[in-house]
């Protein structure tokens, strides 16, 4: 998986690409955790995101905690409909912020 930064501000994008698995879990959760620190909008970009696994559901509701936990924001946008679909049936749709 690849993920691109791009800050400005006080907010911080990420655009993933590629699949948030076992493998690659880790990888975001390293990348993502730490930012809620100094930055208080986080915008997950999954336009080229093909797929997530239940470790990739783990670390959204880790950034979702922590988000909460320190005042901000995390927005999920450009999902695609079979991705959507697993967050809707996971229940996850009603715990994320979904644009």
């Amino acid at each position: 998986m690849t993920i691109t930064k791009n800050k400005t501000g006080d907010k911080l994008v990420l655009a993933l690409e590629g699949q948030l698995d076992t493998s690659t879990a880790p990888q975001l959760q390293a990348e993502l955790i730490p930012e809620f620190d100094n930055i208080h909008y986080i915008e997950l970009d999954f336009e080229k995101l093909q797929y997530v696994s239940s470790a990739g559901l783990r670390v959204l509701l880790v950034g979702e905690k922590k988000a909460k936990a320190n005042g901000g924001k995390m927005i999920l946008v450009n999902i695609s409909p079979e991705i959507k679909e697993v967050f809707e049936m996971t229940g996850f749709s009603g715990i994320l912020t979904i644009e």
